[in-house]
C-alpha cells in the first residue's frame, strides 16, 4: 500500500503543531497515559479529516483546533467510561498551557485554572482559545458559534470569574 501524496506536508504540518495538540490533550485529559491517548486519537482524526483541508477557508492552526477540541469535547461527553478518565485543570497542567516559558505558580493563577477547570467543556475550549491570543473571530471559527456568542460567552465567563477571584481574596 502506498502512502498518500499529501502525507509528508501533513507529517510537516503536524510537527509544526505538536504543541497545540499537547496543550488541548492537557486540558481535557488526566494523566500522562490517557493525555498520549487522546493525542493519539486527535492526530488520527486530523489525519482522516486532512484530505478536505483547504487552506484558503481556514488557517492549518485553527482548523487544527477545531478538530482537537471536537475529539477532546467528545471524548469529554462520551459514556461512563471515559468519566474516570478525564479530570478538571491542575496546577501542574500549567506546564503545557500559555507561554513558551512556564507562568508565575501564584496563588492567583492557580485560581484561575482551577476555576478553567471546572467549566463546561465547550466553555474550557472557549478560555483555552482566548488565553492563547486567538481573535473572537478565529475562537467563533473554531468552536461553530457567532462572534457574538463568543464576546457573550467570554463576558459571562470573565465576570464569573471576578466574582470568584474577588470572593477568594474577601
Amino acid at each position: 500500500m502506498g502512502s498518500r501524496p499529501d502525507q509528508h506536508v501533513f507529517e510537516q504540518r503536524l510537527r509544526e503543531h505538536r504543541r497545540l495538540i499537547a496543550k488541548v490533550a492537557s486540558v481535557y485529559a488526566a494523566g500522562a497515559e490517557d493525555r498520549r491517548d487522546l493525542e493519539q486519537e486527535i492526530c488520527v482524526q486530523l489525519w482522516r479529516a486532512f484530505p478536505g483541508y483547504d487552506e484558503r477557508r481556514a488557517r492549518f492552526s485553527t482548523w487544527l483546533y477545531r478538530i482537537a477540541l471536537n475529539v477532546a469535547i467528545s471524548q469529554v461527553r462520551s459514556s461512563a467510561a471515559g468519566a474516570g478518565r478525564l479530570e478538571p485543570l491542575q496546577p501542574h497542567h500549567l506546564d503545557t498551557i500559555g507561554a513558551d516559558e512556564a507562568p508565575e505558580r501564584d496563588e492567583r493563577l492557580v485560581a484561575l485554572y482551577a476555576f478553567i477547570g471546572q467549566l463546561e467543556p465547550l466553555n474550557r475550549a472557549l478560555i483555552l482559545l482566548y488565553l492563547e491570543d486567538r481573535s473572537y473571530a478565529e475562537i467563533a471559527e473554531v468552536l461553530g458559534i457567532s462572534e457574538t456568542n463568543v464576546a457573550t460567552k467570554l463576558g459571562r465567563i470573565k465576570q464569573t470569574l471576578r466574582d470568584r477571584m474577588v470572593a477568594a481574596e474577601a
